[in-house]
């Protein structure tokens, strides 16, 4: 005879559930919604060659943070009597006319040249974001005059500008941040200023009208954040950019002075000998430019994660 408690125990357990396949999990997904920040990284994930390019920046990004410290070499400890001498298992890159070690130069040179690239790249986008944030937002006459004003100074020759000042300031590192962020912060106010003004018109931003909120919480609250997609991609694409610039102007000799050595002042000593000790050009040119591979891959493959019209559902 069947007992009845243990028949009420077993019908009121839960029957297993049917395994799910993956288009029916993919469709609740879908059904349930996701954001666009996890889109993004998910489109992003796919993207074998931007992930590559991301994890090869890290790793350069943090041998020139770190490799300087660890090493037993000093950049500046010079050894007239060894000279230049071709790469060995005792200098792995070599060492330059002066006997200095050329892997601890280019890894130094390689932090001089990430950190100017970083910081005028953060200075541009808190000038150009706010600039032209401001200008979509007034737009009307207010609009037309500062975007009057960046094509202004677009029409100035970067060069001529960047030695007025060197002339009238002297040659230091610094100046050459202010020199670089008064021009690359033009193309960020633009791209900013066109995404505002089709923000401004949407409903969430006529209700924090109705609700009297000021211009300036209207702007940093609710249109900037929504803007940070283009943002990060052109801040992304900024970084080499930048890197460019101030090898150019080291190059020219307006750049980093000496002591201090950055890829672009690297690049010039070594051009300089490159058929006597062609590996003083060999290692900083190809550590610059895989940085600036890698930095214009990632800028591309966040460019296609954050454009919603690149998803495909």
């Amino acid at each position: 005879m069947t007992d009845h408690s243990e028949t009420a125990v077993l019908a009121s357990e839960p029957a297993p559930r049917p395994r799910r396949s993956a288009s029916e999990i993919a469709e609740e997904e879908l059904v349930q919604g996701s954001s666009l920040w996890k889109d993004a990284w998910s489109r992003l994930r796919k993207n074998r060659l931007a992930v590559a390019s991301l994890v090869i920046f890290v790793l350069i990004a943090l041998a020139c943070i770190v490799g300087p410290w660890i090493s037993s070499y000093d950049s500046q400890a010079q050894d007239l009597f060894l000279g230049a001498t071709a790469p060995s298992a005792e200098h792995w890159f070599g060492t330059d006319t002066l006997g200095r070690d050329l892997l601890v130069r280019t890894l130094e040179g390689g932090r001089i040249s990430l950190m100017v690239g970083l910081l005028a790249t953060v200075v541009s986008l808190m000038i150009g974001v706010v600039y032209g944030a401001t200008a979509g937002y007034l737009g009307g006459k207010v609009d037309a005059t500062m975007m009057r004003f960046v094509d202004l100074l677009y029409a100035l020759p970067f060069t001529i500008f960047v030695i007025l000042l060197m002339v009238a300031f002297g040659r230091s590192m610094w100046l050459m941040f202010i020199a670089i962020g008064a021009v690359e912060w033009l193309s960020m106010a633009r791209i900013v200023r066109s995404g505002v003004l089709g923000l401004k018109k949407q409903e969430f931003v006529e209700a924090a009208v109705s609700l009297g909120y000021s211009h300036t919480r209207i702007i940093l609250r609710h249109l900037i954040p929504n803007v940070l997609g283009p943002v990060i991609v052109i801040a992304t694409l900024t970084v080499p950019a930048v890197m460019l610039l101030e090898a150019f102007l080291s190059f020219l000799g307006l750049g980093v002075q000496p002591p201090d050595a950055s890829w672009g002042v690297l690049i010039n000593e070594g051009q300089q000998n490159m058929e006597i000790y062609p590996w003083l050009l060999i290692f900083p040119a190809f550590f610059f430019a895989l940085t600036l591979f890698c930095l214009n891959f990632l800028g591309d493959g966040l460019r296609d994660a954050l454009d919603p019209k690149s998803a495909k559902d």
